[in-house]
């Protein structure tokens, strides 16, 4: 977070948009795991949640979209798994994040933190109604497409 002061926002948000295509073009190049245990190492996945650590913390947002992509690709998990594992570790880092700056919370705007919370509920509680309908295959593939469009949207916003 110290680094990204240091560096201009066009390049911040140029280097989001790299890294989130990266990402999901990883995500489409990924073979779906077969079913059965996958066998992931501690050290593998501490080393890739602490670059996944880095990484969001000099661009400064939230590790989510990559989470899922990292826990594809580079560890290897079931599509499924790796989007409840990246919300549990969403939600501690979020905890964390908020138990730091709790002195910060007087000065929030609730008239549109509450809308936009209510609202992501609401989408969170469609969405997984929704993704009971789809395969994991499916999944993946529908969540690199968007990845790939809002890298993108960043890239371009970075050059103009």
């Amino acid at each position: 977070g110290a680094l990204a002061d240091r560096i201009p926002e066009a390049v911040l948000t140029a280097a989001f948009g790299a890294v989130a295509g990266v990402a999901a073009v990883r995500m489409l190049r990924t073979r779906p795991v077969a079913d059965g245990a996958v066998t992931v190492r501690p050290g593998r996945a501490a080393a890739t949640g602490a670059g996944l650590g880095a990484v969001t913390g000099v661009l400064g947002v939230g590790g989510g979209f990559l989470a899922v992509p990292a826990l594809v690709g580079v560890l290897g998990m079931r599509m499924r798994n790796a989007v409840g594992t990246s919300l549990l570790v969403i939600t501690v880092n979020s905890l964390a994040a908020l138990s730091m700056r709790a002195g910060t919370l007087e000065g929030l705007d609730w008239a549109i933190v509450g809308p936009f919370v209510g609202a992501a509920i609401l989408g969170a509680w469609d969405g997984k109604r929704l993704a009971t309908k789809v395969s994991g295959h499916t999944l993946q593939r529908i969540f690199a497409m968007v990845l790939l469009a809002v890298a993108a949207f960043m890239l371009i916003d970075a050059l103009l």
